[in-house]
């Protein structure tokens, strides 16, 4: 399981994405689930970095889940229309 950092800005999208990307190459061939628990100052950027963690996921043929959304990512990602793509199941509670 990946960690999402507190702050997921603009600012911190680049290096997040870089180091979810080297974590998924070395993590074993199963699915890629990302927590999002601790995510608590985030933009839009967090949408697109968990997009592009999905593309590489599918990619790779392995399944993409994102737990414990906060609400407002939730509520986000529903405004961009993302939020079955991204959020699935965690999107509906």
């Amino acid at each position: 399981m990946l960690l999402l950092p507190a702050t997921l800005t603009a600012d911190e999208a680049p290096a997040t994405l870089r180091l979810l990307t080297q974590t998924l190459k070395s993590e074993p061939e199963s699915g890629v689930v990302i927590d999002a628990s601790a995510l608590q100052q985030f933009d839009s950027s967090a949408l697109a970095v968990l997009l592009e963690c999905q593309r590489q996921a599918q990619a790779w043929g392995r399944a993409f889940s994102v737990r414990q959304p906060p609400p407002k990512l939730s509520a986000l990602a529903k405004l961009y229309g993302v939020d079955g793509l991204l959020l699935g199941a965690a999107a509906a509670s």
